[in-house]
């Protein structure tokens, strides 16, 4: 099988509430989402395809195919909308981002020919997305930042193997770097607020578990889950991941992003 994938651009407003909720409950579940007027995004919708090569034409679909049926999709129903007041189906349901990607999966799974839709991911913004793929599940990831240091440096290597493998990294002082997490719940969405997990939720089990035992802090020195391991970006995300689990029982993964170019990633269990 190959697979293809092609990115949609579109923007939209909405909001977040429960209509038989108290203004109190809507602000406490939803935060500023809650605000009546709306606010908005530019979404950004990956499409991706898989199927088998036509050996005739060289491709597996044809991509102006993919985006006669999503643009279409796209233009007539969501795109320049306030989508509470102008989409049937979100007047009555919560335009969360998971329900937004659960709807466009329902509504192009079975559009296209000779292949098939494999995974739709929305993205609202540079920290928040939400996937939809061939189970019955959408995950939601939210990105989380933190800044660090750390030695590369292993006592079950001698000078000379640490300083071979690790090169700078294993300065006797230490470096740094801005880590970027992703955090990733994995469940149905709920039927009354639209998401897989209250975001207000997942940022204080983040912040309280992980942000304020890592962030300024040198990983080598100051985090006990760490003293007698070397921290390299590998073992991070696995401590991460091990400190999440506990407190997330529907965490699906954990990304760290130790650099633009480093990226590592730790499943909890298959969902």
């Amino acid at each position: 099988m190959i697979y293809l994938s092609r990115k949609l651009h579109f923007s939209a407003a909405h909001f977040y509430r429960v209509s038989t909720w108290s203004e109190e409950e809507n602000q406490r579940v939803f935060g500023l989402c809650s605000h009546q007027n709306g606010h908005g995004h530019n979404y950004v919708l990956e499409v991706m395809i898989r199927g088998s090569l036509d050996t005739k034409s060289g491709i597996v679909v044809n991509i102006t195919d993919i985006d006669s049926v999503t643009k279409k999709l796209i233009e007539e129903e969501f795109d320049g909308k306030f989508l509470n007041h102008e989409h049937p189906y979100f007047q009555k349901h919560v335009p969360t981002t998971e329900k937004i990607v659960e709807y466009l999966w329902y509504a192009l799974v079975d559009k296209f020919p000779d292949c098939e839709l494999y995974k739709l991911v929305l993205h609202e913004n540079h920290y928040l997305s939400a996937e939809k793929g061939l189970d019955s599940m959408v995950s939601m990831t939210r990105k989380y930042h933190f800044c660090a240091a750390h030695r590369l440096h292993s006592d079950l290597l001698s000078d000379e193997e640490n300083k071979r493998i690790f090169g700078k990294c294993n300065n006797l002082y230490g470096h740094g770097h801005n880590y970027y997490l992703d955090v990733t719940v994995k469940g149905e969405p709920d039927a009354h607020t639209g998401m897989v997990m209250n975001l207000s939720d997942l940022d204080n089990v983040v912040n309280d578990v992980i942000i304020q035992k890592f962030d300024h802090k040198h990983l080598n020195l100051d985090v006990e889950e760490l003293k007698d391991m070397n921290p390299t970006s590998d073992v991070l995300v696995m401590v991460i991941n091990e400190l999440l689990s506990g407190q997330l029982p529907n965490l699906y993964k954990v990304g760290l992003w130790e650099t633009e170019k480093n990226y590592f990633e730790c499943f909890t269990h298959e969902i």
